[in-house]
């Protein structure tokens, strides 16, 4: 009986997806093991893009694997770096829950998103279409993330696709755990790395520094009001009294304010 390298549903079969594995498995702690890695999850589903960033306990952020990163790198890496982080919808969900996993962009980006500053500057920049990351577990509880993204006219990943993709999940941050355990210079990175990032302004109460910052994060007035279990006239009020003390008028410019 023959077998064919990808079945009609797009499943490969059993005999190379185990060589895949193998391939990968076989070049941990190479150079070639990103390309491995990625071969293997492409035979699963089709994407352009796979970076990642490590995340420390206190809150910041390191670069993890962003080697084929040329062109947009000032954006998708030395900006992000830099601080717009804190917005970035996995660099929450990960905070929240370090488990091993695999986490879907938009399950977990907040309604407004796709309006949000960051948005325009990070993905529709990037043409980042669609994401997805898996939670490694690393040294001194340090956490990463590898992201899977599509760009340009690609389709959204299917319901099927992400079947697949948390179906290997557990084996995906298995491999990528071994490999990247010890973070390489993380040490030299941490001594020289900034407090970390958080938005914060004198002139802003601690309940108007919350509101600010889910309004980055692109939560609507509703959403906010749920997050904070307030009405969403007080929700207005607190916005309006944010833009008053800093004399501004626009999502953009509070964007501008705290992380340009």
């Amino acid at each position: 009986m023959s077998f064919t390298a990808v079945s009609h549903t797009g499943t490969p079969s059993f005999d190379v997806w185990n060589a895949s594995l193998g391939a990968a498995a076989s070049a941990i702690g190479s150079h070639e093991f990103p390309d491995a890695l990625a071969a293997a999850l492409r035979l699963l589903s089709p994407f352009q893009m796979m970076n990642g960033f490590v995340y420390s306990p206190d809150g910041n952020a390191f670069d993890l694997y962003n080697e084929s990163i040329v062109a947009k790198r000032s954006i998708i890496v030395d900006r992000y770096l830099a601080g717009a982080f804190v917005l970035d919808p996995f660099y929450d969900a990960v905070r929240a829950n370090d488990s091993k996993r695999m986490i879907v962009m938009r399950d977990l980006a907040p309604d407004d998103f796709a309006q949000t500053e960051y948005f325009r500057l990070h993905y529709a920049t990037t043409e980042i279409v669609d994401e997805i990351g898996f939670v490694m577990k690393l040294e001194s509880n340090f956490v990463g993330v590898l992201s899977l993204s599509r760009t340009g006219i690609a389709p959204l990943f299917s319901s099927e696709d992400l079947k697949r993709l948390r179906s290997a999940a557990p084996v995906v941050c298995a491999l990528g755990e071994r490999h990247w355990f010890h973070i390489p210079n993380i040490s030299l990175a941490i001594k020289t790395a900034p407090p970390a990032s958080k938005i914060e302004h004198p002139l802003l109460t601690k309940r108007e520094l919350e509101i600010v910052t889910l309004i980055l994060k692109g939560h609507s007035n509703l959403s906010l009001a749920a997050v904070l279990s307030l009405s969403p006239n007080t929700v207005k009020v607190h916005r309006r009294q944010v833009y008053s003390k800093l004399n501004i008028s626009s999502q953009a410019e509070l964007f501008r304010l705290f992380l340009a």
